[in-house]
């Protein structure tokens, strides 16, 4: 899938949450090409102070402008929160492989932890396109952390049980496949690796079909670098990258550490 290296302007900056950011720029190539599931790779200043890239899903699309979702962790993300209207960023993208909004399932789960529902909006609106029922599962450590805006049918839990279910949002997922009576179903998940794992173990003990996004660790976005590889359960290939032969993989597929 082509993708393009552009500087582009910032619209827009909105923090959501305490700490939480969505920063939307105008990129019209970017936004003809993109599918959920796929990531940009930003450089966040002119220096070289963070030196590499970082990725982010994108989180949304309208018209000729994308939107990402972020928190801040570290020097790029601060420098991106404080990024204003007109500011020009260096984008790549889109990059990776996207989420299969086809008709495979009519029921489709969305299951997010914390920033994991980065995907989600621009997910729903291609699921919704494709004629699927939707129901979400979002996770946050506490109440003023839970993000759902534009995701739709939203169940909520929360660590320190402040909003929503008290637990994690896989252990949600389990009440709710255990007291409703659901089929044709396939989840959608993305969030932190031990998220990841646990959600994955439970599609395969429920045999629902599950596909995850998966973080890593991508300086460079197209698979030079080899700094994201995840491991393979079999075939000749011991490992596939992140960042080219995903981020979407079909849980039964790989190993999650």
């Amino acid at each position: 899938m082509e993708f393009f290296q552009e500087r582009v302007h910032v619209t827009s900056r909105e923090e959501i949450a305490p700490g939480i950011f969505v920063l939307r720029f105008r990129s019209p190539a970017i936004a003809r090409q993109c599918r959920p599931g796929q990531f940009v790779n930003i450089r966040s200043d002119a220096s070289f102070v963070p030196l590499l890239r970082r990725p982010f899903s994108i989180s949304d699309v309208d018209k000729d402008e994308i939107e990402m979702l972020f928190n801040v962790v570290g020097k790029g993300t601060q420098i991106l929160s404080r990024k204003i209207a007109g500011d020009e960023v260096d984008l790549i993208g889109p990059l990776g492989r996207p989420f299969d909004c086809s008709r495979t399932a009519t029921h489709a789960m969305l299951v997010g932890g914390g920033l994991g529902v980065a995907p989600f909006p621009f997910l729903t609106r291609a699921l919704i396109a494709e004629g699927h029922r939707i129901t979400s599962f979002v996770g946050a450590r506490t109440a003023d952390q839970v993000i759902s805006r534009n995701i739709k049918n939203c169940h909520v839990a929360t660590d320190d049980g402040t909003k929503g279910f008290h637990g994690t949002v896989v252990e949600l997922l389990r009440c709710f496949l255990e007291k409703e009576s659901v089929d044709n179903v396939q989840i959608y998940g993305c969030g932190p690796a031990a998220m990841m794992r646990a959600l994955s173990n439970l599609a395969h003990e429920k045999k629902v079909r599950c596909v995850v996004s998966l973080e890593g660790d991508m300086a460079c976005g197209i698979g030079i670098c080899q700094g994201c590889p995840v491991e393979r359960r079999e075939g000749e290939k011991k490992y596939s990258l992140v960042c080219t032969e995903g981020p979407v993989f079909d849980c039964e597929e790989i190993v999650i550490r």
